[in-house]
């Protein structure tokens, strides 16, 4: 499949279709919805075989090079990823046939740094080429921000606003945001993520606005996720003999971003035989595959696994997409999906705060090894997926646990619960002593707008 044969389409199907440059510079469709592509290239058995023993850089090359070769030449597509993924990608075996995937090794220490690095150089490409500004506007419960902020920092044509919900970050996670300055902004909002990510997506529908050129870097944006199918990609070439060998993953899931890209790399042909979608406490998701009703937690509940603290994710309406159904922006169902096929492809589980600190306490008592919250989460998720289906069922099969943050990102947690005292990574260390320069709003639309009236 070509590349000019995909155009990229809203989830509310209002909206013309558009290029992966349009889509990719305005972030959310001017009906509300979200950006998708309109068909997925399916990789044949020789594509798929050509896979093993590229280095990353390589394979998000070839990746993301289907999605988007009517807008960039493959050479510096090539270029731009060989000079961004310069660091490592770890899968470290824990038992039998059962591994983690190490996402936190990046310049943020999060997984939203695969995403984010060569969704800033993208943007950079395009709008240098169109002599273009633009504002990204985004909201984060954690990593996106962080992850943002380095990526876009100092790059021309750009400035960012980065909104996160009071006392729902962790220091670190707060200052690697905070700790910018130029072309970064960052305000903290008295309320939810949940309000945060609304604030965002009212500022994108406000007209009075459009001057402005607004856009987004978090997952509402579709040059999020097709970054993020690439790590689903080399975890599997990684630990495949040969391209029959099947795949789970375990994902830890907040705003339903990671795991839309792993679907979407499983629709270009990767061998995954489930998706264990593993939520903390705000069970909205779980709660919808079991029982057919969606249902948002409001106001969303504050779980040690913070980036996960979403009540309604915007995520979830492309994944519905996917499925055959429709729901807008306010999670009203349009449309319903196919609930057959979605729980065969997709184990739903919600796990406490409780059993998160039990699996962090067990997974390191006889591995050794640390797992920050959301890790646990899934590893939690994984567990119970084979204890359900049994031995036979998963006779065979690679099963993956998504690792999306560093644990010294959460050391106070990890001090209490194990006793330990992770070792920050440069890359955290380097922000302890930081300035830190962020303004307060309350949860008020006006005030937000007004801030970018006088600002920009």
């Amino acid at each position: 499949m070509k590349g000019s044969d995909i155009r990229y389409i809203s989830t509310n199907l209002k909206a013309p279709p558009v290029s992966f440059r349009e889509a990719l510079l305005r972030g959310l469709a001017p009906d509300g919805g979200l950006y998708l592509p309109s068909s997925v290239p399916l990789l044949g058995s020789d594509e798929l075989e050509s896979l093993f023993g590229l280095s990353y850089a390589e394979l998000a090359s070839e990746i993301a090079g289907k999605f988007l070769c009517d807008d960039i030449s493959f050479t510096d597509l090539e270029s731009i990823c060989r000079e961004i993924y310069n660091f490592s990608l770890p899968v470290e075996h824990v038992c039998d046939r059962s591994y983690i995937l190490r996402l936190d090794q990046g310049p943020t220490a999060s997984f939203k740094d695969f995403a984010a690095l060569l969704m800033g150089r993208l943007m950079q490409y395009f709008l240098s080429q169109e002599n273009r500004n633009i504002i990204i506007l985004t909201a984060t419960s954690g990593d996106t921000g962080s992850a943002v902020a380095n990526a876009f920092a100092g790059l021309k044509n750009i400035r960012v606003i980065i909104l996160y919900p009071l006392g729902e970050v962790s220091d670190i996670q707060r200052k690697q945001m905070t700790t910018f300055n130029d072309n970064i902004r960052v305000i903290e909002i008295n309320g939810k993520f949940d309000d945060c990510q609304q604030l965002v997506k009212k500022a994108f529908m406000d007209r009075s606005l459009s001057e402005f050129n607004l856009s987004s870097a978090n997952s509402i944006n579709i040059g999020r996720l097709l970054p993020q199918s690439v790590y689903y990609f080399k975890a599997w070439t990684e630990l495949a003999k040969n391209i029959s060998d099947e795949i789970v993953f375990s994902v830890p899931c907040g705003n339903f971003g990671n795991v839309a890209g792993g679907l979407i790399a499983a629709r270009m042909g990767l061998p995954v035989s489930k998706f264990v979608i593993a939520t903390n406490e705000n069970n909205e998701v779980p709660e919808f595959l079991s029982g057919g009703t969606y249902k948002p937690v409001v106001p969303s509940i504050n779980c040690i696994s913070s980036a996960m603290n979403v009540g309604h994710p915007s995520n979830l309406a492309r994944i519905v997409f996917m499925y055959g159904g429709i729901m807008d922006e306010s999670g009203r169902m349009i449309k319903k999906p196919d609930m057959n096929k979605m729980r065969k492809e997709l184990f739903a589980i919600s796990v406490s705060d409780e059993i998160t600190r039990e699996t962090m306490k067990q997974f390191f008592l006889e591995s050794e090894k640390i797992l920050e919250p959301h890790g646990a989460v899934a590893w939690f998720g994984l567990s119970e997926y084979i204890r359900t289906i049994g031995d036979s069922g998963n006779y065979g099969t690679i099963n993956v646990s998504l690792e999306t943050a560093h644990p010294a990102k959460f050391r106070d947690e990890i001090r209490s619960l194990l006793d330990v005292d992770p070792v920050l990574p440069e890359s955290l260390a380097s922000v302890e002593f930081k300035k830190e320069e962020y303004i307060s709003l309350e949860n008020n639309y006006l005030l937000l707008k007004d801030f970018i009236i006088n600002n920009y």
